[in-house]
């Protein structure tokens, strides 16, 4: 048989690096094996790495490892692999796998790589199997010397030239080294440890923005505050289902408020059971809080807030707070609302301290999302998983816009249709506690949910890339 692959084998382990050697050497397609080392670690691709990758060759295809992980092909997968790349022209393919723990296999699903999928922590597994003549063509097109952010420009660059291929078959098993939960997983971007990574992971994705004809300049649409009256200046909006331990925090951090403009509470209550109902009705004898129990039963979150935004007593700025959330001090409304006018933006997006259920501080700390700038941050706002909190929007435009029904991802839908034409405000205060705890929506889920929650994220990318192509088009 007709030996076509060459395997890049990272050596950050040199016992696992070794048996891998082995185990890929036994495989009758393999022609060459080459082991590389990550100096910075697994996750530190220079462009002078895969520089060094491109070595004198005659295979067809390379296999590169994107873990120092034990791994192990299942039976015939790399010749499944060849054949799906020979009939289909595909010059890149990655597969399901296998997490080995304890002895047991875990079904490892991916999903689909969209067009709109540009989180640079996209997860491809532990392999990537690339066509060779695709891979060198690649490389020599990137022309920045990136420390850290070679694979995500590699990437880039090959879905430019076409798909890249999700094979959902288990086509491998690997040892999984990260078994935190995913509540822990989805603020990795936003620890300040990772700053460095994070601007040039974005210098890439704006490059590949203007290649494509998605970029946008900083040149914004002007916002009128003055269009409409409204009955009070500034809503909070939070809807609620079942937190019946949370929710009363909630409800007096937004009274305590202190602020020279009148507010009110809107607090769309989802057809509670636990109890969370009555609690909100033991404050109905304030006049500021409105509490809506909505007709329909199909609500999601977003759903919620177009209850809240479209009731005659929404204010003219509608500002969130979860339902176990609180707000840092009794400040945080003033200073949103100041902001708008201070930054003539359409939505303000502040910083929060992520704490646990006894509103002490916990890892990663302060979010604060610096990685924003009024200069480019429309266009990060495509790679990155999340905005930010709290967040607060101009009401006659969100009404305009409207939530998605659903209950994740909707803040972020409606934040990159936002940015598409208007300006985004930051503070860079903390303003907002965020609390993690055993009932978070993403604290603890399956690889099911979180597939289809990135699956759904991906889609909002994809929408708003496309949208913004247009646009561009247009002006043109």
């Amino acid at each position: 048989m007709e030996k076509r692959i060459t395997c890049f084998v990272m050596r950050q382990n040199p016992v696992v690096a070794q048996m891998n050697e082995e185990t890929f050497q036994s495989q009758s397609l393999v022609r060459n094996i080459v082991l590389f080392d990550m100096p910075h670690g697994s996750s530190a691709w220079s462009r002078q790495l895969l520089n060094d990758l491109v070595v004198s060759d005659l295979s067809d295809y390379i296999l590169l490892c994107l873990s120092p992980d034990r791994i192990i092909p299942g039976a015939w997968a790399l010749e499944r692999l060849c054949e799906i790349a020979d009939s289909t022209g595909a010059d890149c393919l990655y597969a399901d796998y296998y997490d080995e723990k304890d002895g047991q296999l875990i079904p490892h699903p991916l999903i689909e790589c969209q067009v709109g999928s540009l989180r640079n922590d996209f997860d491809f597994g532990k392999l990537l199997f690339i066509r060779f003549s695709a891979f060198i063509e690649a490389v020599q097109d990137i022309q920045q010397d990136w420390q850290y952010a070679a694979l995500y420009a590699l990437r880039l660059h090959l879905s430019e030239k076409g798909s890249l291929i999700h094979v959902n078959e288990f086509l491998y098993r690997a040892e999984e080294h990260d078994w935190r939960q995913s509540g822990d997983k989805i603020f990795d971007y936003v620890d300040p440890r990772n700053r460095a990574v994070q601007l040039e992971m974005e210098q890439v994705c704006t490059e590949y923005l203007k290649r494509i004809g998605a970029y946008l300049k900083p040149e914004f649409k002007t916002i009128d505050f003055s269009e409409e009256s409204f009955p009070v200046e500034a809503s909070v909006i939070i809807p609620v289902r079942n937190r019946v331990r949370t929710i009363e925090d909630a409800i007096r951090s937004v009274l305590n408020q202190q602020t020279n403009f009148p507010f009110n509470l809107i607090v769309i209550d989802n057809h509670s059971t636990d109890g969370t109902t009555e609690a909100i009705e033991r404050y109905q004898s304030d006049p500021r809080l409105i509490h809506l129990i909505p007709q329909r039963t199909d609500l999601g979150i977003g759903g919620c807030w177009n209850e809240g935004i479209h009731h005659p007593q929404c204010g003219k700025f509608a500002v969130q707070l979860d339902s176990d959330d609180l707000y840092s001090s009794e400040s945080t409304l003033q200073q949103i609302v100041d902001a708008f006018y201070q930054q003539q933006c359409a939505m303000v997006v502040g910083t929060y301290r992520m704490t646990n259920f006894k509103l002490e501080e916990i890892s990663p700390g302060v979010i604060d999302h610096k990685e924003w700038t009024p200069e480019n941050g429309r266009n990060n706002a495509l790679r990155i998983n999340g905005l930010g909190a709290p967040r607060a929007f101009y009401t006659p435009l969100i009404r305009r816009i409207n939530f998605p029904n659903t209950s994740y991802g909707e803040d972020y839908a409606v934040g990159l249709r936002i940015c598409r034409e208007y300006q985004i405000g930051r503070i860079y205060d903390v303003l907002y506690l965020c609390r993690r705890w055993e009932d978070n929506s993403d604290a603890m889920l399956s690889r099911e949910k979180m597939n289809q929650y990135n699956v759904y994220k991906d889609r909002i990318r994809t929408w708003e890339l496309e949208a913004r192509i247009q646009q561009n088009r247009q002006a043109l």
